[in-house]
């Protein structure tokens, strides 16, 4: 099956009819999935939630997925999960605008992967590290101690006092 251009853009124009507090939810399943401009992930799942109330559409989201990412202990590439919780306003008007600033398009249209992408960005870490136990790169030879054992390893570290 092809993939939409804008896989993530929803017609909530549907929760204008509901009464305040009321909600609808929507599943989103792709095997893989790209937020331009470089944020590429696989198994992306998750529930969007969306709400009305007084002052405009709450959108309740829960999405994971997986990433590849380089250990900066041995610049191996692993697949590291990655997960998002989050609740934005999309407001009627300026007057209910919270400090994202979101308004609720004239076309009813939400394009969830900006708010998505911004979410992510903020879960993956500074110094992703493909497991607790990665010995990392030897500092003399290069070596990725978790696959070869090098010369290095077994002289003893002298120190100065």
């Amino acid at each position: 099956m092809r993939q939409s251009r804008f896989p993530l853009r929803v017609n909530v124009g549907f929760t204008l009819t509901l009464q305040p507090g009321d909600s609808r939810e929507m599943d989103f399943h792709f095997a893989s999935l790209t937020l331009a401009p470089e944020l590429e992930m696989k198994n992306f799942k998750g529930v969007a939630s969306f709400g009305r109330t007084r002052q405009g559409i709450l959108l309740r989201g829960d999405f994971e997925a997986w990433l590849d990412q380089e250990c900066t202990r041995c610049l191996e590439t692993f697949s590291y999960p990655i997960r998002t919780t989050f609740e934005e306003l999309y407001a009627f008007d300026e007057r209910h605008m919270t400090e994202s600033e979101l308004i609720l398009p004239e076309d009813g249209h939400i394009d969830l992967a900006p708010l998505l992408r911004e979410y992510f960005i903020m879960e993956i870490p500074i110094q992703p590290i493909c497991n607790a136990e990665c010995k990392g790169l030897c500092p003399i030879c290069g070596a990725n101690r978790n696959k070869e054992t090098c010369q290095h390893e077994t002289e003893p570290t002298i120190t100065t006092e």
